[in-house]
């Protein structure tokens, strides 16, 4: 079972030397597509079956929506591959949940009343391959890609191994097409890719695991600390989802890469340089966002020019992705939050920018900083519901963080170190890339400077890494 994250994370070089071992393109799609099943299977074989039925369901209805001349028939398909995957997804990921608040609901009436409850195991990553399947039959019946035929073609695109768990969510336009051409080895390539999974590597094993030590301390026992280790864990929680939703998807897109494929971007560099809420989404989870904005939110206002409408989608889109985040009441919270914050920003945008404008604040290099410092500490309380094991939870370390309390610099102060180390080197790295600094020795010396680059995160990942963490957090979703 590739449970520990480490071991997992070994999987994708093996990958990618086998498949250029293999001469012919058709054996080496065939390869992907074992590859991926298998790689699923290691978590509970059965589910392998469920991502084929997902898999068999867009691609019949994708094909009937091709053939079908008639509008009402098309958009029968559509809605048919919607309600079968949605209806997937309720049951596996919600029903537990509903059942839940459905009798909590009639208790509270005076009803007594039980809904029958199933326990079921969340299968890895369902709501990732579900939503670029719809994202596929959506696009078909919109016109803007053409239906695949080939079956195991179109599985190979729902199951691609390295994002198939965790994203991102690629879209038939961009990956598709990829697996009708033949890839060669490039070293120049392979460079590359190796450079994005060490990054990968580091953000796992080194930032994200290194803070959830502390994280996991202070809020799986929240009642033995105060409001400053609080404080700390919540902003070491934040990097902690970075590094590792952002790790796997380097580790996901640099395997690619090595292969000669190309995935969409899904970071850029969301947690250190975002001045608005707006901005934190533009760069956070890009394909997840882009999706909610494509087949959600344009949908309901492309047909309103009221501002109050839009208010009301946002939020509305926000909400739903809290509750595609997790099916806890933490999520929804969570979820709405954000759709709030976002109609604030669009509602005083104008008055700001004007306001901006006037005093000329816009170019200021502290009043940037101000933004990026202030929506960074907002983002850390909203992950506040992100974390918490409970509502209950949440609101007890809200009331803990804002609460002045003394710190206990031995408790944990190794974690935070390493942490702090780790948080270095990325702020580094983001920084020059944010600001497209480029030295001229850089250029200069780019082979060397690549390599040493290399060895530097390696030295960091044995130096630092956790090998024995637990498994990615977006793993769950």
């Amino acid at each position: 079972m590739l449970f520990n994250s480490f071991a997992f994370l070994l999987f994708f070089p093996i990958v990618c030397i086998v498949y250029f071992i293999i001469p012919s393109l058709k054996y080496r799609n065939l390869f992907l597509l074992a590859a991926s099943y298998y790689f699923y299977m290691n978590w509970q074989p059965i589910y392998a079956l469920l991502l084929l039925t997902s898999t068999g369901i867009t691609y019949l209805a994708s094909l009937g929506i091709d053939r079908f001349s008639d509008k009402k028939k098309k958009k029968n398909c559509l809605i048919a591959s919607l309600a079968l995957n949605l209806s997937i997804l309720f049951f596996y990921k919600y029903y537990g949940f509903a059942a839940e608040n459905v009798t909590a609901l009639f208790s509270w009436l005076g009803i007594q009343i039980h809904v029958p409850d199933f326990q079921i195991l969340l299968p890895v990553g369902i709501s990732f391959y579900i939503f670029q399947a719809l994202g596929y039959s959506i696009d078909v019946y919109r016109g803007d890609t053409r239906v695949e035929k080939n079956f195991f073609t179109y599985a190979l695109f729902v199951s691609f191994f390295p994002q198939l768990v965790a994203g991102p969510i690629e879209r038939s336009t961009n990956l598709l097409r990829q697996f009708y051409q033949k890839h060669q080895f490039d070293g120049d390539v392979a460079i590359e890719g190796v450079k994005i999974m060490l990054w990968g590597y580091f953000m796992k094993l080194v930032l994200a695991d290194r803070c959830a030590m502390y994280v996991d301390m202070v809020y799986n026992h929240l009642n033995d600390h105060e409001g400053m280790s609080t404080a700390i864990a919540t902003v070491l929680f934040s990097f902690q989802l970075y590094g590792d939703f952002a790790g796997y998807t380097f580790t996901a897109i640099g395997a690619a890469r090595i292969m000669g494929f190309h995935l969409m971007d899904n970071f850029r560099r969301p947690y250190l340089f975002s001045t608005s809420v707006q901005d934190y989404w533009k760069r956070n989870h890009i394909s997840l966002t882009s999706w909610f904005m494509d087949y959600v939110y344009y949908p309901l206002t492309e047909r309103s020019n009221s501002i109050n409408w839009w208010c009301f989608s946002i939020f509305l889109t926000f909400l739903i992705s809290g509750f595609w985040h997790g099916a806890a009441w933490t999520f929804i919270i969570w979820g709405s939050i954000h759709g709030v914050l976002l109609v604030m920003e669009m509602r005083t945008n104008k008055r700001k920018k004007k306001w901006e404008k006037k005093y000329h604040l816009s170019q200021r290099e502290w009043y940037v900083w101000l933004q990026r410092i202030g929506i960074f500490l907002v983002l850390c309380l909203t992950l506040v519901f992100f974390r918490a094991n409970s509502l209950s939870d949440a609101f007890k370390a809200l009331q803990l963080i804002f609460t002045p309390s003394d710190f206990n610099m031995q408790r944990g102060l190794t974690f935070i170190l390493y942490s702090f180390l780790a948080f270095i080197l990325l702020f580094i790295k983001e920084y020059l890339e944010e600001y497209k600094i480029v030295f001229s020795w850089q250029k200069k010396y780019k082979e060397i400077c690549d390599d040493c680059w290399m060895i530097v995160l390696l030295l960091c990942i044995c130096w630092m890494g956790v090998f024995d963490g637990g498994q990615f957090i977006y793993f769950q979703f």
